[in-house]
């Protein structure tokens, strides 16, 4: 059970890591990257929740595609009423797309997020049974 702990956790730390690096440029931006660094917390969220379900993370930045997954493998209503259309796509908008430039608000709404997913994330698996996740034999 360490291994699956030990990825677990490593994602959460990681998603962490993003979340305050995002925190901490809201004050001045530059607000492109704090969209950024929102979107990679969430992404790290999500797949450490797939991880704690014995899922395999898949590469891709698609937020709305780990979602699916996630619902896929267990019901819950707040992880599937939260929006990630919009923050799905800052992965690659803020590094390559020359006209994205969003306002303060834009960023402050995309932590908020960020930190809502957080939220969802830590409640399922504080709430999950001992034996989620864990392979029966």
């Amino acid at each position: 059970m360490s291994g699956k702990a030990d990825l677990v956790n490593g994602w959460l730390a990681k998603s962490d890591s993003d979340l305050a690096a995002g925190h901490r440029l809201l004050a001045g931006g530059p607000h492109d990257v704090v969209c950024f660094h929102a979107q990679q917390a969430i992404e790290k969220l999500l797949k450490a929740l797939l991880a704690f379900y014995d899922q395999p993370p898949p590469r891709t930045h698609d937020l709305e595609e780990l979602q699916r997954l996630l619902l896929a493998i267990h019901d819950n209503p707040d992880l599937a009423a939260i929006e990630l259309f919009e923050a799905s796509d800052y992965a690659v908008m803020a590094r390559y797309d020359l006209q994205f430039w969003p306002d303060e608000e834009t960023a402050v709404e995309a932590v908020a997020r960020a930190v809502e997913v957080k939220r969802i994330v830590l409640a399922a698996v504080a709430a999950a049974p001992d034996d989620v996740g864990s392979s029966t034999e």
